[in-house]
């Protein structure tokens, strides 16, 4: 039995191999919150993101795909277009470590085989986890409260990307950000004692945006769909 089963794995494992092509990279770009505190545009970044990816290319139109991406979200007040935001005059900084897993689409074949140059505009939707850590505003000021928090999330990225250079890959993206979380700018404190110092529109999770460049090496035998 132990035997067959070493076989049965070694089958798989070599069947897996064959039939996939796999991308490692990395992602460069800037992330901008968008919430309670600070301004409201949608693509503005202002602070670096820069993290890993990797995809497992299962089609010609479609791909799994994993990445973890260190960031820093900011919101400054007088920075937004709100005249009530700027009178309010609220700063705040958090930094975040998110990891994404989910599917990307692409609009046309991307045989990475077919020996061309190639291209097509993609999607990718999954799910996402962000850890940062928990504050709140106490007479104004941003205030740690010495916990941090897991922020559950759905990512929604549009792009473009390109073979260029033999094996490498260049993409361009920008991905929106949807938490189920109202606490990543301390407008909700995480502490249930310290609920008296929330403010804001409570019926609105936060929001936060990467858009940015992806550079990734393709390797792995070629997929079953190439054509011979």
């Amino acid at each position: 039995m132990r035997h067959l089963i070493i076989l049965t794995l070694s089958i798989l494992s070599a069947h897996l191999s064959y039939s996939q092509i796999n991308e490692i990279g990395v992602f460069v770009g800037g992330s901008n919150f968008i919430g309670d505190v600070g301004a409201t545009d949608y693509i503005s970044p202002n602070q670096l993101a820069i993290g890993g990816i990797y995809k497992w290319n299962r089609s010609k139109r479609h791909s799994y795909r994993a990445s973890l991406i260190f960031s820093e979200l900011e919101g400054i007040d007088v920075n937004s277009d709100d005249p009530r935001r700027i009178q309010r005059g609220y700063e705040f900084s958090s930094k975040i470590i998110e990891a994404s897993i989910g599917m990307e689409f692409t609009f046309m074949d991307f045989d990475l085989h077919s020996g061309e140059k190639i291209g097509t505009p993609y999607l990718y939707t999954g799910l996402s986890v962000t850890n940062h850590d928990n504050h709140y505003f106490l007479n104004g000021t941003q205030t740690p409260e010495n916990t941090s928090s897991w922020a559950y999330g759905i990512p929604m990225a549009i792009g473009f990307k390109t073979n260029f250079l033999g094996n490498l890959i260049l993409g361009l993206e920008v991905g929106a950000r949807y938490t189920f979380s109202d606490e990543l700018d301390g407008s909700i404190p995480d502490a249930e004692f310290r609920q008296q110092y929330r403010f804001g529109n409570i019926n609105n999770n936060d929001w936060y945006m990467f858009t940015g460049i992806t550079l990734t090496y393709t390797f792995g035998e070629n997929p079953c769909y190439c054509v011979e």
